[in-house]
């Protein structure tokens, strides 16, 4: 005797649903998911701008994944890249590490709030 399961569909949850801050935290915070993109950042604010090589040359990881990640924190707005000849010059955008002390600050109330 067998039996079938029957298919269920998946439910699907829009993020429309979601409060505006609410879908930047989160996607903030998945382009800083990450060790290797969080000391990406590190080093681009340390150094002002880096060029991908340079960068590469830093970590131990292979030119295509540290792409991977610049391109990651370039789509979320992390970091801006300007081509400069052969070369992809990055820097971090303050403007998003703004945004993410702003947002961050607001999911936790200060210490003198009452819950």
């Amino acid at each position: 005797m067998s039996t079938r399961l029957a298919s269920v569909a998946p439910v699907r949850r829009s993020t429309a649903t979601y409060r505006p801050a609410d879908r930047d935290t989160a996607r903030l915070a998945k382009a800083l998911a990450h060790p290797a993109r969080v000391a990406i950042v590190r080093m681009l604010l340390a150094a002002g701008e880096c060029v991908c090589g340079t960068i590469v040359d830093r970590l131990p990881l292979a030119q295509a994944t540290v792409s991977q990640h610049l391109q990651i924190l370039k789509r979320a707005g992390v970091v801006i890249g300007e081509v400069d000849g052969p070369r992809v010059c990055y820097c971090v955008d303050p403007r998003a590490l703004r945004k993410l002390r702003e947002l961050l600050a607001a999911l936790a109330p200060s210490p003198g709030d009452q819950p």
